[in-house]
């Protein structure tokens, strides 16, 4: 397999992925009895020398969630009855999430509404306002 690109952050090799291979429970029928075809990614945030520091502490707070205590990010995969396809999405599942926990919002600027905006929202506040009089009104 390949390694990971994570973004334009950094590239995740695959020698400090652990693959484990298990029987699944998903779909498949008796296959998935026969068959292991689930798949559990980990990754070990703590010893990687993919990341730097900074990158290290940004994933530490932003996964906190989803890291175990030995540090490792754990991604299962049985949605498929192939252990190709199984690796494959788990890949694609610590890509995204990696991705996602990397990614820096883009600082909101503030800005005021336009006189346009403020006189039409006020313009509906008016015709609602009188909506619910007419519709009380008819009940006196």
């Amino acid at each position: 397999m390949n390694d990971i690109s994570i973004g334009n952050y950094f590239v995740l090799p695959q020698a400090e992925l652990s693959v484990q291979v298990s029987c699944s429970s998903g779909p498949g029928g008796q296959h998935v009895n026969k068959t292991s075809t689930k798949i559990t990614l980990r990754w070990n945030i703590s010893t990687s020398r993919a990341i730097n520091e900074k990158q290290r502490q940004q994933l530490l707070q932003k996964l906190a969630s989803k890291i175990n205590k030995n540090q490792e990010i754990v991604v299962h995969c049985d949605s498929s009855r192939s252990q190709h396809m199984n690796n494959q999405l788990a890949r694609e599942k610590l890509q995204d999430l990696l991705t996602k926990a990397m990614h820096k919002p883009k600082p909101r600027k503030k800005t005021r509404p336009s006189k346009g905006s403020i006189e039409r929202r006020l313009k509906k506040k008016k015709i609602r306002s009188q909506r619910k009089k007419d519709r009380s009104s008819s009940y006196d």
